[in-house]
């Protein structure tokens, strides 16, 4: 099974980075500014975003970022430069991202939540020469001494002890004529979780957002009569991706909150008439969770995008219950692969609940054994992935782009399998399946069957070490029902799963499961837990 696409649209094989050669979107904008420019030029007086009491055009956001722009090129910025970005969702993020792209220079955005030492090894890392910041945030940032490289500090939000405010940034000089960078040449460095050492610095070239974009206008039907919440991190790639930079493709407007909260959220989904976003599935889930969700005019919301988890089949069902219009699409995709690399269509998302999609339109996957060799459809095995928006490799790592990258694929990290229609499966992280005695245990799978439990909210199994098998199957479950116990769900499973797959203990939580800022899960904080008992 493939997209079906409008018969205008055409793809060809190209080659890319030496030795690459992938299928590309014949008909596209060359950088991503000039996504921007092309909506500018169309709809300038359209409203592109909302973000609080500040409604901007996509004239007004021109404005902005021209102004920025000739604040940056007075210091010096030019294309190839690397200019950091440590701000949360508010429109600073979006007018200091557009100049960065204005100037053909490189944007490194970072999340909020990161600390002192791992700000400073990334601004190191990547050589930033300036640095826009938070205001409240500047007690993190590393000392002018240890990062000379660093030559500005910019303060949004607020006055800030060693650096210069953003108004001062803001030109009104001529700002320099746009760049027309190469569209392989690096657009974005995004640093992975790096949940095992150092985080690498993704390289997202202009070619890889580009394509990302158009995967996503393409698959979601964005077009300008859409108004794209965004309720992620901007920092993260499925929010400067998926919704900032496809909502400029398809000429819509970004809606931002400054964080999830899910009230705040159903409160300005149904002010703004939210039409699409992208969230994981616990933010699905803690909407219905609301008392009052009923009482919320979400009728003009028609997609609801979600990646970094399965969602579980009770809430598609509640979803298409109470949401009747909404199209869930599951979107499986990484840093590395700039977003998407599957997308499920919305007309088979309740059948193939446990499949992340088909084959974005230029992508292309396969699952390979332990020695890299193709596997029979069905099989499971690791997911390499290829395509335009798959990124060249990481920023001044090649021992790290050698080991992840082979002939074009980024090696994922991920099992899966692909059936015969073409659907794709991720079972498990190589790194958490659980090998009981000799026999696989993913834990999506489990997990799948514990969200059937009413009296579950959300679980999480990892294996619990054993000096007999190995390794054996725990269960972390947050639960509605304080009275739950592992009786009551060992019973539950065994009639849904084949006996080894049944978790063996259990660890209760009156909380919900730990996550990052993105709303990932994070497995290794319960190891750690499990391990620490």
């Amino acid at each position: 099974m493939a997209w079906q696409l409008d018969p205008g649209i055409e793809i060809r094989h190209e080659a890319h980075f030496g030795d690459r050669v992938v299928r590309c979107f014949a008909q596209r904008p060359r950088t991503v500014y000039e996504i921007f420019a092309r909506t500018l030029k169309a709809a300038a007086e359209r409203e592109a975003l909302v973000a609080g009491a500040s409604r901007l055009r996509y004239a007004d956001l021109d404005t902005e970022a021209a102004r920025i722009a000739a604040g940056l090129a007075a210091l010096g910025v030019k294309a190839g430069m690397r200019v950091g970005m440590l701000l949360g969702n508010r429109v600073e993020f979006i007018t200091v991202l557009l100049a960065i792209f204005r100037l053909g220079a490189i944007a490194v955005p970072m999340g909020t939540r990161l600390q002192g030492p791992e700000i400073a090894y990334i601004l190191d890392h990547c050589g930033a020469s300036v640095l826009v910041h938070e205001a409240e945030l500047c007690n993190r940032l590393p000392q002018k001494t240890d990062l000379p490289q660093l030559r500005y500090r910019f303060s949004v939000g607020g006055d800030s002890p060693g650096s210069r405010p953003f108004a001062e940034l803001r030109q009104t000089a001529e700002p320099p004529p746009v760049a027309l960078p190469d569209e392989e040449e690096t657009a974005v460095i995004l640093y992975t979780s790096g949940t095992t050492g150092r985080p690498k610095g993704a390289m997202l070239s202009h070619l890889n957002i580009v394509h990302s974009a158009l995967h996503f206008q393409y698959c979601m039907a964005l077009g300008p009569q859409d108004r794209s919440l965004l309720a992620v991190p901007a920092s993260h790639v499925t929010g400067l991706v998926a919704i900032i930079i496809a909502a400029w493709q398809g000429g819509g407007c970004v809606v931002m909150m400054p964080e999830f909260k899910v009230r705040d959220f159903l409160v300005l989904a149904a002010q703004e008439r939210l039409t699409h976003t992208i969230m994981v599935p616990a933010m699905y889930n803690l909407c219905l969770l609301q008392p009052d969700f009923s009482s919320f005019d979400l009728s003009a919301w028609r997609v609801g995008g979600y990646g970094g988890a399965p969602m579980p089949e009770a809430t598609i069902a509640r979803l298409a219950e109470v949401l009747p219009g909404l199209k869930l699409m599951n979107a499986y995709g990484a840093t590395e692969t700039t977003s998407p690399t599957t997308i499920m269509p919305a007309e088979f998302t309740a059948s193939h609940s446990d499949s992340v999609g088909i084959e974005a339109p230029c992508a292309e996957v396969i699952v390979v054994d332990a020695e890299g060799r193709e596997v029979p459809r069905g099989e499971s095995g690791e997911l390499w992935i290829r395509g335009p928006m798959v990124v060249r490799g990481y920023w001044n790592n090649p021992e790290a782009t050698a080991q992840s990258f082979t002939a074009g694929f980024w090696h994922s990290g991920d099992i899966g399998s692909i059936d015969k229609d073409g659907f794709v499966r991720v079972f498990d992280r190589v790194k958490d399946m659980i090998n009981r005695g000799g026999y696989k245990v993913f834990s999506v799978e489990v997990e799948n069957v514990l969200s059937h439990h009413e009296g579950v909210l959300e679980s999480a199994i990892i294996g619990k070490p054993c000096p007999v098998l190995g390794e054996r199957v725990h269960a972390f479950v947050a639960r509605r029902d304080p009275s739950l116990d592992a009786e009551t769900l060992k019973a539950f499973c065994a009639s849904r799963l084949a006996d080894y797959k049944i978790p063996e203990t259990f660890t209760f939580l009156d909380e919900p499961l730990p996550r990052n800022a993105n709303g990932k899960l994070l497995k290794r904080v319960l190891r750690d837990r499990l391990t620490a008992v």
